[in-house]
């Protein structure tokens, strides 16, 4: 049903924005970036391999394509994860949530260049916008005289090139297999991945942390439940829908930067977070 697809995704955003609230705890408290985001994919990689065991029917696992393009998903998870948790190091939760947010930016420009989208007067004002966006948000004008640095930024944006990376796989791998095989193929390669960045003293220390309930919580709302939840939830949703509703993510770190961890916007930063988030739920609105 349409309502309950719409709150599906809304949980899913909302457990994504929450996640990186704890992430931001979690790299305050000295944890290493690359450790984060490694237990944040192992615990949806469990997830994943629960779903794809308890899955009726085929799964597509025989397909060539279904683990190329997946592992392709993998490598842009991976990069989405590492990425925005050094942009919130670097810089803040809600600039890191909101420039990751640009990712369907960086999809457009990826399609103008492949020529699977017919780039308009429209799309190219809207890029512009977003742009415009970034600099207020980031302050780039004056950057290194606050608290956000060039690598806050860059590593903020490189989250969204990442998460776009990660759409196009998931795009091209679902007609091959099961949304399950996508993610434990995809959460299998960011493991992989990462278990070889990630401070290895710090990685097995983890287990017997005091901050270990926080890496679980981290998990399974950031990466397991949440992911499943969207999954779910997408199927029986436009796309106009869910891209509106996936405001809530930035929104919803915003928040929780501010009470939680005692950030703060300036506002002309607000007025470039409304810039970004307004113009690009209305590109995946008009985009078809």
């Amino acid at each position: 049903m349409p309502g309950a697809s719409t709150m599906l995704i809304a949980l899913a955003a909302l457990f994504w924005g929450i996640s990186g609230g704890i992430a931001g705890i979690l790299l305050d408290s000295g944890w290493d970036a690359a450790v984060v985001s490694f237990y944040r994919g192992f615990v949806g990689l469990v997830f994943a391999l629960g779903w794809l065991v308890l899955q009726r029917g085929s799964r597509g696992l025989a397909s060539r394509s279904l683990w190329f393009w997946s592992v392709v998903a993998g490598l842009g998870v991976a990069g989405n994860f590492t990425f925005y948790f050094l942009s919130i190091e670097h810089g803040s939760v809600a600039v890191a949530a909101t420039l990751m947010y640009c990712a369907p930016v960086f999809v457009y420009l990826a399609s103008f260049a492949l020529k699977l989208e017919r780039p308009t007067a429209v799309k190219w004002l809207a890029i512009a916008l977003v742009m415009v966006g970034v600099v207020l948000l980031t302050k780039l004008y004056a950057i290194g005289a606050g608290d956000l640095s060039l690598m806050g930024v860059a590593t903020g944006l490189l989250a969204g090139l990442s998460y776009a990376l990660f759409i196009f796989g998931f795009k091209y791998a679902a007609p091959h297999g099961s949304p399950s095989a996508v993610l434990s193929i995809a959460f299998t390669v960011l493991a992989v991945v990462l278990i070889v960045p990630a401070d290895l003293s710090q990685t097995i220390s983890v287990v017997s942390a005091p901050e270990l309930p926080l890496f679980v919580a981290l998990g399974i709302l950031g990466a397991g439940l949440s992911f499943l939840l969207y999954v779910v939830g997408i199927k029986h949703a436009a796309p106009a829908l869910a891209s509106m509703v996936a405001m809530v993510e930035p929104v919803t770190a915003t928040l929780f930067g501010v009470a939680v961890l005692g950030e703060n916007l300036e506002m002309i930063q607000m007025v470039g977070m409304g810039i970004i988030l307004l113009t690009v739920t209305a590109l995946s609105v008009t985009s078809r």
